[in-house]
């Protein structure tokens, strides 16, 4: 099984905040990372996609030094606005060519996808968590328009940190072209078990 572990742990040591900011981060980009691959006709190259949710509104800031650190190891950071982010992710010839995206898990969270399922250019996928710091279940839904365009919903209910939470994130992705440039593609940010 693939792993989604993405963020240097230093980024939330000490502070709950962060690691609640970065579990709801990583899952975002799990649940947008897996609708890129989801659809078997997905064109390789470089995708942007633009991720809103409430809950990113209340993220803390992750210090520039924690930024670059994170540049450093080769992961795009995304930019924050507006309730929201923008990020850029490479999707390999191989990735493409996969009839369904790779199971992922957030180690940090206990968080995985289950149960992907695909009719024509929709999927939905199951993530259900069950760590020590996140439990609960979601589902993500998406459509294609072709090969170079989707969007996609995710909900979310359970608890962070025994506080109950209810996430919606609402996802979009548009094929940028053929070439990565220097993003590496998502699967080398996966390391395998």
């Amino acid at each position: 099984m693939d792993r989604l572990d993405a963020a240097p742990a230093s980024i939330c040591q000490g502070d709950p905040m962060r690691t609640v900011a970065r579990s709801i981060l990583l899952l975002s980009l799990l649940s947008a990372s897996a609708a890129v691959l989801a659809a078997g006709q997905t064109r390789a190259g470089l995708w942007e996609m633009t991720m809103k949710s409430d809950a990113m509104k209340n993220m803390p800031k992750i210090a520039p030094e924690q930024m670059e650190q994170m540049r450093k190891m080769g992961i795009n950071v995304p930019q924050m606005q507006d309730g929201g982010m923008v990020t850029k992710v490479c999707i390999s010839q191989e990735m493409a060519e996969r009839d369904e995206p790779p199971p992922m898990e957030d180690k940090a969270s206990g968080c995985q996808t289950k149960n992907f399922q695909r009719n024509g250019g929709s999927y939905s996928m199951d993530i259900v968590c069950d760590g020590p710091q996140m439990q609960g279940a979601g589902k993500a839904r998406g459509t294609f328009s072709g090969n170079t365009s989707f969007t996609s919903t995710y909900d979310f209910k359970g608890t962070m940190h025994g506080q109950p939470i209810s996430q919606h994130h609402e996802t979009s992705g548009k094929w940028l072209g053929a070439d990565c440039g220097g993003i590496k593609p998502i699967g080398d940010l996966m390391p395998k078990k």
